[in-house]
C-alpha cells in the first residue's frame, strides 16, 4: 500500500503554505501515473473533475527537521520525494530558480516544504513523530 504526505516548514504564513502544497501537489503527481481519480458526476448529472484517490496528511516541521526528511527520503530508492526550497520560492521565472539553484550548495538549500510518496511503512517511518497542520 502506497502512502502521501505533505510537509510544511511549520513557520509559514498561510499563503505560502497554501503556494507550497499547490507547487508541491503539481511536482508530485507530474511524477506518478495513475494520481488523478477519473471524473464523475454529481445527483444533477454534472461532471467534476476526478481527484487525486490517496489521502493525502498534511505535517508540519521546523527547517533543520525539512532538510533532514528531505535527505532522508532521497537516500532511498523506493520513494519519491519532491523538496520546494527557498529559492524556487523566490525566484520570480523557472529560469531565475534555476540559475540561482545552480549557485546555491545543496548545504544550504532552505526547505518550505516536501511532499513523500511510497510505501506506508517507509513514508510513515519518516514522518510519524511530525504533527499535523493546526
Amino acid at each position: 500500500m502506497l502512502k502521501i504526505v505533505l510537509v510544511l516548514r511549520e513557520d509559514l504564513s498561510r499563503a505560502h503554505a497554501a503556494n507550497a502544497a499547490a507547487v508541491l501537489g503539481l511536482a508530485l503527481g507530474g511524477r506518478l501515473t495513475d494520481s488523478v481519480a477519473p471524473d464523475g458526476p454529481d445527483a444533477s448529472g454534472a461532471t467534476h473533475a476526478g481527484l487525486n484517490p490517496v489521502p493525502v496528511p498534511t505535517l508540519a516541521a521546523s527547517g533543520d527537521q525539512l532538510a533532514e526528511l528531505h535527505a532522508a527520503a532521497a537516500a532511498r530508492e523506493d520513494l519519491t520525494v519532491v523538496g520546494f526550497n527557498e529559492v524556487a520560492r523566490r525566484s520570480r521565472t523557472y529560469p531565475e530558480y534555476e540559475e540561482a539553484l545552480a549557485a546555491t550548495p545543496s548545504e544550504e538549500i532552505e526547505y518550505v516544504g516536501v511532499i513523500l510518496h511510497g510505501p506506508r511503512n517507509q513514508v510513515t517511518r519518516l514522518t510519524k513523530r511530525l504533527a499535523l497542520v493546526s
